[in-house]
């Protein structure tokens, strides 16, 4: 869900246009469509594309996700870590979006995915095709994801049992005084902004602990995380609820070096759904997130 507030009168007199310019990556055919099937509303009432919007006007924009049918194989690089016949470990990119959106209909993991390999269990009938847990835009790392049908189950069970342990590398604003912890605090959808999640007592169960690798200079900490629950944004909420926001996590209050969130997914171990042995595997941080760190560790 988006919220636009009408600060002043636009110019442009038309709602359909007016969003057009103000949503780049969705066209006025797209908006048109979504304010018909009124998923564009305003003031909280239904409108035409022709509306004229108005000072003072509150446009609220429920996006859906494309139809399955509508995700299409795309030949894109896949840095792909181990791969058998059961199941893929992708290192998947920082600026990589994990499944389609309205946003990202195209260029997205699970395209790739599409493309790579032509039988990945639900393809057809499922925006995550083999998706057993995912990485938000913005981070990198580690991402296992299922071959077929069977792997798909285990692994979802391994996840649900919590079974499954990931490590995180990330840089946070501020001393973390502290040389480990505990963040259990429920998280919840943020009531006013749809995009952003929350604390809240009203939210579900979230664990998320910690182990400071270093402190860098007064003002950072790097830190390693192992959420022990899979919440959206977890990391990003439990971080930021506690004072320590991500470097460059803009939504919950980190400060910009570099062009995306500190945070990478740099240990994943989980039992082989076929074999039933333990697999591990790791993952460096990538060159931008490195050069960050080298960049902040001289100054």
């Amino acid at each position: 869900m988006r919220k636009i507030k009408v600060k002043v009168a636009p110019k442009i007199r038309r709602l359909d246009l007016f969003l057009s310019h103000e949503i780049k990556p969705i066209s006025r055919s797209q908006i048109k469509k979504l304010i018909k099937e009124e998923n564009i509303k305003v003031n909280g009432k239904a409108v035409d594309p022709n509306y004229k919007p108005e000072k003072g006007d509150e446009i609220v924009i429920e996006i859906p996700p494309p139809k399955p049918t509508e995700v299409k194989p795309e030949n894109m690089p896949l840095n792909i870590v181990f791969e058998d016949s059961d199941l893929i470990i992708i290192d998947k990119e920082g600026q990589i979006v994990t499944h389609p959106t309205l946003d990202h209909p195209t260029g997205t993991l699970v395209n790739a995915l599409l493309y790579h390999f032509k039988s990945m269990p639900g393809a057809g009938d499922s925006l995550r095709p083999g998706i057993v847990h995912r990485l938000d835009k913005g981070t990198s790392g580690l991402m296992v994801i299922a071959k077929n049908e069977e792997s798909l189950e285990s692994l979802k069970k391994q996840f649900s049992d919590r079974g499954v342990i990931k490590k995180y590398i990330c840089l946070v604003q501020r001393r973390m005084e502290k040389s480990f912890g505990i963040i259990n605090a429920p998280i919840a959808r943020h009531q006013r902004n749809r995009m952003k999640f929350t604390v809240d007592e009203s939210g579900r169960e979230a664990i998320t602990n910690y182990r400071l690798i270093r402190h860098i200079g007064e003002k950072l900490s790097l830190l390693e995380i192992e959420p022990k629950t899979g919440r959206t944004h977890q990391i990003r909420v439990h971080l930021s609820h506690v004072g320590h926001p991500i470097v460059g996590d803009k939504l919950y209050g980190g400060k910009m070096i570099g062009k995306r969130q500190f945070l990478h997914a740099s240990f994943l171990e989980f039992i082989h759904p076929k074999t039933g042995k333990k697999i591990t595997f790791e993952s460096k941080l990538p060159p931008d997130l490195q050069a960050i760190l080298d960049k902040v560790s001289v100054n």
